[in-house]
């Protein structure tokens, strides 16, 4: 009895480290690989990136040169990652079915019904840069496309930090002050949080967050929250206002206030 308990201790030990190996190959998997000596760039801030004259994201945010091709934000922000938002919903009796990533509408013609297909995605770092971009097209895939492309044209750095006076950590896992956004009658009001809260904020504006690197956060509503579209918007051009409001660099330091990543 006693050699099958020493046995059954390394079989153990051998199936948690298996389970582990699959987690890590994850996350590699989600990075982009571009090969820069086959880009062939269009404009002159590619070209001068493909010279390497230009090495940082930063440094096109800083200057406010407009980003026209998507490689340029796959090669400067490397562990860039995509997601899509669900905007859609299916077929259902009473109104009642899922939350689907396609919204569909159709035009009614004299051949018949012409439908379209929109889409929403969301890319970022999870180091304060995020981006959103929408694309319409006939079928689902080419308009899956057109929203990644646009959602890596419209990258944006964000200010994080810790806001909140129940925690005076001065980490940036939240945002620094209250933010409000809105788009047509959709409101929503991010306020900070201190650690171990999380993102208490709908699931679609939660992905936003978490891609643009903030961990805990409260929100507040208004308006008709079920249009998505107007609610993501809104979720956005809140995060925007962190970056046109001014603070006293006493105040930044007090707040652990960062503007972009964390190394930067």
């Amino acid at each position: 009895m006693a050699e099958k308990k020493k046995e059954a201790v390394p079989e153990e030990e051998v199936v948690t480290g298996e389970i582990e190996e699959p987690e890590k190959s994850k996350k590699v998997e989600e990075k982009p690989t571009i090969d820069v000596e086959s880009w062939n760039p269009k404009t002159g801030l590619g070209k001068r990136i493909k010279n390497r004259e230009v090495t940082s994201f930063k440094e096109i945010v800083e200057s406010g040169l407009n980003v026209m091709e998507p490689e340029i934000t796959d090669l400067l922000i490397p562990n860039i990652s995509t997601d899509l938002l669900m905007i859609g919903q299916s077929k259902g009796k009473f109104g009642g079915g899922q939350r689907r990533v396609f919204r569909q509408t159709q035009k009614k013609t004299q051949e018949g019904n012409k439908p379209k297909f929109a889409t929403c995605a969301v890319v970022g770092n999870e180091d304060g840069y995020v981006g959103i971009g929408f694309g319409k097209s006939k079928e689902t895939v080419p308009a899956r496309e057109k929203a990644i492309r646009n959602a890596k044209l419209s990258v944006f750095r964000i200010k994080r930090g810790c806001g909140s006076w129940q925690c005076s950590c001065k980490e940036p896992h939240s945002i620094p002050f209250k933010s409000k956004g809105k788009c047509g009658s959709a409101e929503i009001t991010l306020m900070p949080a201190p650690k171990g809260v999380g993102l208490c904020v709908e699931k679609e504006c939660a992905k936003i967050l978490k891609m643009a690197g903030v961990k805990d956060i409260w929100s507040k509503t208004k308006g008709q929250t079920k249009t998505k579209v107007n609610l993501i918007k809104a979720c956005i051009a809140a995060l925007e206002n962190l970056n046109s409001t001014k603070t006293k660099p006493e105040y930044a330091k007090d707040l652990g206030m960062v503007e972009g990543g964390i190394n930067e």
